[in-house]
């Protein structure tokens, strides 16, 4: 059946080399392209979240998909339920959001409490086989450790050893430029709405909770102006 309507597809990737890759990213475009089939629908936005093994309870592109979906009457499509949550608790949150909420794997649940009770359940079973892996893999790292096995790596950072500080300056300076790149779009679409000075597209990316590239909440001018000098953009160029 093709869609219709308005609709922001959501991704996600569980660390920044699967975000550089697009590992699993082309993947989920695929299955939301599928799943709308055709039809009279529009794609008025995408957000894609990319978590590292420290931020995985931190979801600004979540919360800003959910806020323009509120804003705009769209709908949020979803590749995988797995790509969402394991969490019974936050998937809950999720759908009582007041944002009507699909993904491509079950298509036949749709929203209502018929439909959160069977995404509830289901992300409660993820969640339970999630924690027999982690307490699995605990019982054989213990047992291995009992038997003298030396876990870890062995050799610590000599992989790391002779490259100096160059290799480390150039490593932050990639995940600077791709942080970067993840927000043009957001830049383009505040700039096209004539917010144009570094104070105001400041202001909007706080206000769509978009995070900073040090993780925080609250855009600076300065901040702006180092993102555009990033992604080879002007302030001056955007009028």
């Amino acid at each position: 059946m093709a869609s219709t309507g308005k609709f922001i597809a959501y991704y996600r990737v569980s660390t920044e080399r699967q975000g550089r890759s697009g590992l699993g990213l082309d993947a989920q475009r695929k299955a939301v392209q599928d799943f709308l089939n055709g039809g009279d629908w529009q794609l008025i936005a995408e957000f894609t979240e990319v978590e590292t093994g420290t931020r995985k309870r931190s979801r600004p592109q979540l919360e800003a998909a959910l806020d323009r979906a509120k804003v705009t009457g769209a709908t949020v499509v979803i590749a995988k339920l797995d790509r969402l949550t394991r969490s019974a608790s936050f998937l809950l949150q999720v759908v009582e959001s007041g944002v009507p909420v699909i993904f491509c794997d079950l298509p036949s649940i749709q929203a209502g409490p018929t439909g959160k009770f069977i995404l509830t359940q289901m992300a409660a079973v993820a969640e339970l086989e999630a924690g027999l892996i982690s307490e699995r893999t605990r019982a054989a790292l213990q047992a291995a450790k009992a038997r003298g096995v030396r876990l870890g790596n062995p050799n610590g950072a000599a992989h790391l050893r002779g490259r100096g500080n160059k290799a480390a300056v150039a490593a932050l300076r990639s995940q600077a430029a791709h942080k970067a790149e993840r927000l043009r779009k957001d830049i383009a679409d505040i700039q096209a709405a004539g917010t144009t000075t570094a104070r105001g597209i400041a202001r909007e990316l706080t206000a769509r909770g978009i995070e900073t590239p040090r993780g925080g909440t609250e855009w600076h001018p300065t901040m702006v102006r180092r993102v555009l000098d990033r992604l080879g953009l002007s302030l001056a160029a955007s009028h």
